[in-house]
C-alpha cells in the first residue's frame, strides 16, 4: 500500500455563533471568532492504493486535481462558509466540520485509489485531520 499527499490552497471566511443567541453570548463563547474573519487554508488530500505498473503512480494527479477543484475549491474558495455553502446550515464552520464536508464531497469520486486522510491547516497552530467515517 502506498500513500500520496497533494496540497491545495484556498481562502475563505467564516464566523462562529448561533443566530438565536445574543451577541454577548456568542462573543462570550466564541470570542473574536464571533466576527467574520478569514483564513488562507492549506488542504492536504492523502490517498492510498497500489502502484499501477503501467504508470508507476497510485493516482492520476490530473484527475485528482480536477476532483478537488470542481468539488472543493470552486465551492469553498472566497466563500463565507456558513453563509454560502448549504451543507453548513445549522453547523459551525469549524475545521472539524470542514474536513467532514471535504471528505463527503470527494471520497466517492476517486478512481483506482481510496481517500486516506483529509488534513486542513487553518493557521500555523491549528491542523485538523479526518480519516473518514469508518475510522477507529
Amino acid at each position: 500500500m502506498q500513500y500520496l499527499t497533494k496540497l491545495f490552497y484556498f481562502c475563505a471566511a467564516h464566523l462562529y455563533g448561533h443566530e438565536d443567541w445574543t451577541a454577548e453570548k456568542n462573543t462570550e463563547v466564541f470570542g473574536d471568532d464571533a466576527k467574520i474573519h478569514g483564513h488562507n487554508y492549506t488542504l492536504e488530500v492523502t490517498v492510498k492504493g497500489s502502484i499501477n505498473p503501467e504508470t508507476g503512480f497510485i493516482v492520476d494527479l490530473v484527475e485528482l486535481k480536477k476532483i478537488v477543484k470542481n468539488n472543493i475549491l470552486d465551492i469553498m474558495d472566497h466563500s463565507q462558509i456558513e453563509k454560502d455553502i448549504p451543507w453548513f446550515k445549522d453547523k459551525q464552520p469549524s475545521t472539524e466540520n470542514m474536513v467532514v464536508f471535504i471528505w463527503e464531497m470527494i471520497a466517492s469520486k476517486l478512481i483506482d485509489c481510496t481517500l486516506h486522510r483529509i488534513r486542513l491547516i487553518e493557521t500555523p497552530t491549528i491542523k485538523t485531520d479526518y480519516y473518514g467515517p469508518d475510522c477507529c
